[in-house]
């Protein structure tokens, strides 16, 4: 299969991009032809094909600015598919260290050239994304951790990150089409607004364990109206054992959640006959705080703002081989790097 590309410096030129009426993420169509690429490897491509090199055979390398998890290879993996290349990577979810090579391509400059700064970007957003999603996930143990980062990256990405925090060990994604793209269902339960369209926290409870289908999870927000160690105790009074946890959200201008927060409405649900309950924990949560979390009483953590703001993991591609022979530009050593775990998926 070809990819149709850019060619030339012509046709980006000739090329006009119209604001109105569009979203302003790129399409995949504009992505495979090269239109987030940055120009000089236009230039590059006119220059090699000016002396006839385009043609060259080149191995290149990728290697990681900091130490992570790598995620994205999949979506690489598309970008290059039906090009004459050969890729090895090493395997989504694996830990690298800085300057491990993540990756490797051998094929005619000409005929892939043009992705690197889309390869790069994948790769160094998701390995990020998937980095942050690990340390959630060490500081939590055996403790669930669900990714609620989406609504604080632009929707064109947002089932990107939320695919790679699963990959990174987030046990799910309340974004729709990340969670499906990571062979999941989403999770999650209810926003505030309908509790405040209501406006009565047991009256959403009840209706919501009558007509959601029997494998939502009964988890009610219980922060809404009143105190949250009262309002837990109205809901579980009015569901009984059918009530499985109760999700704290309290926001910033009231102290967030906190441990003695959780420590007072575990005991409370507890001292009522109501030891089944679990305590979900959302707003503000990091690593740092999971683990003082968890000593209080919380049982799962909502995660959004820690990972999806996590900085990318800066990846370079180096070309390591020219027509067979060993080269690098200045600092890099020429040949092949000695890499370990390398498979191939082209």
């Amino acid at each position: 299969m070809n990819k149709k590309t850019l060619q030339t410096l012509a046709e980006v030129a000739a090329y006009k991009a119209a604001p109105e009426g569009r979203l302003f993420s790129a399409t995949h169509e504009e992505i495979t032809t090269g239109l987030t690429t940055d120009i000089y490897f236009i230039r590059t491509r006119e220059l090699l094909r000016h002396m006839g090199l385009e043609r060259t055979p080149v191995t290149v390398e990728v290697f990681a600015g900091r130490p992570g998890i790598l995620a994205g290879v999949a979506e690489v993996k598309n970008l290059l598919g039906g090009l004459p290349v050969e890729a090895w990577a090493l395997p989504e979810g694996a830990e690298f260290k800085e300057k491990d090579v993540v990756m490797r391509i051998s094929g005619a400059y000409d005929d892939f050239g043009i992705y690197e700064t889309a390869l790069l970007g994948i790769l160094a957003s998701s390995s990020g994304w998937a980095t942050a999603a690990r340390r959630c996930r060490e500081a939590a143990g055996d403790k669930r951790v669900v990714c609620f980062g989406a609504r604080h990256v632009h929707p064109a990405v947002a089932p990107v990150m939320e695919r790679a925090a699963i990959l990174g060990g987030a046990d799910g994604a309340s974004c729709i089409l990340g969670a499906k793209l990571a062979g999941q269902e989403p999770s999650g339960t209810v926003p505030h607004a309908v509790m405040l369209i209501v406006g009565d926290t047991v009256q959403v409870a009840r209706v919501y364990q009558q007509i959601m289908p029997p494998d939502a999870p009964v988890i009610i927000l219980v922060d809404t109206f009143k105190d949250e160690a009262e309002e837990s105790l109205r809901v579980a009074e009015a569901l009984g054992e059918k009530l499985q946890g109760v999700r704290l959200d309290t926001p910033s201008e009231r102290g967030g959640v906190t441990p003695g927060l959780v420590r007072e409405v575990k005991a409370r649900l507890c001292q009522a006959g109501f030891p089944q309950v679990k305590i979900l924990v959302s707003g503000g949560i990091t690593p740092e705080r999971i683990p003082l979390l968890i000593e209080a009483g919380a049982d799962a953590f909502g995660v959004g703002s820690y990972i999806s703001g996590a900085p990318a993991i800066d990846m370079t591609m180096d070309i390591k081989e020219v027509n067979g022979s060993p080269v690098a530009k200045r600092g890099r050593i020429p040949g092949l790097t000695r890499t370990a775990g390398l498979e191939k998926i082209l």
